[in-house]
């Protein structure tokens, strides 16, 4: 897969390093000459220009992409180029990075962003994820599709507990993705039996994203019960 990174700072530069270790082909674009620095992460190609010309992104080819992450510090620039990857070029693809949580409602299918990543929304989250059972937590917002990652941890008492995957009756827009246990990831099986302390990941349509917390409210019968 063909990657190209706008922003080539330190996270343009983690992220990089993150996929070129994955086996992918990562193109840093920055136009601050101080910010080319090659010896940083040599595997990488490395494009001195500025991603918000039409010129500087046909130079670097990115009608060949699978994906363009905007990962500057500036949610201007993140905007504009992720408008002009997806409406110029057809990236499939478009990851762009939040600088400021204002400005998060910009970030959507209007300017060609299909993945919003917020750093603080996701700092949030990992907070509420460590410290709560049972509470619903908003992980990722996809803007295309108008949908949300979000996580459910059971607790002891949960009515899911004991139940089979193919028993549950989901949501409508809901789609169970992944059940971590411990520290197994589990692709949803119906024969998969829910436990205590499984962390659920669905992808949820926005407006049905609270209905999983509504399986908290039953309370699992137990033999005192």
């Amino acid at each position: 897969m063909r990657v190209a990174i706008a922003g080539a700072g330190a996270v343009g530069r983690s992220i990089a390093s993150e996929l070129l270790e994955n086996g992918h082909e990562v193109l840093l674009i920055d136009k601050a000459p101080t910010a080319i620095s090659v010896e940083r992460v040599p595997q990488a190609e490395w494009l001195l220009a500025d991603a918000c010309e039409i010129t500087s992104l046909d130079e670097a080819a990115l009608q060949r992409c699978n994906v363009v992450i905007a990962a500057t510090g500036d949610d201007k620039v993140n905007l504009v180029v992720s408008l002009l990857a997806k409406t110029e070029y057809g990236v499939p693809r478009v990851v762009a990075r939040v600088n400021n949580p204002k400005n998060e409602w910009l970030f959507n299918e209007a300017w060609g962003v299909d993945v919003a990543v917020s750093t603080p929304r996701l700092m949030s989250a990992l907070v509420e994820e460590a410290v709560s059972v049972g509470d619903l937590v908003r992980l990722l917002r996809f803007s295309h599709g108008d949908a949300n990652l979000v996580e459910l941890t059971l607790p002891p008492e949960a009515a899911l507990v004991g139940t089979r995957v193919g028993d549950v009756e989901w949501p409508e827009d809901t789609t169970l993705v992944t059940i971590i246990r411990g520290t197994r990831v589990l692709t949803p099986n119906k024969d998969d039996v829910l436990e205590a302390g499984d962390e659920l990941l669905f992808v949820a349509a926005q407006a049905r994203e609270e209905k999983p917390k509504d399986w908290l409210s039953a309370r699992r019968q137990t033999a005192r019960d």
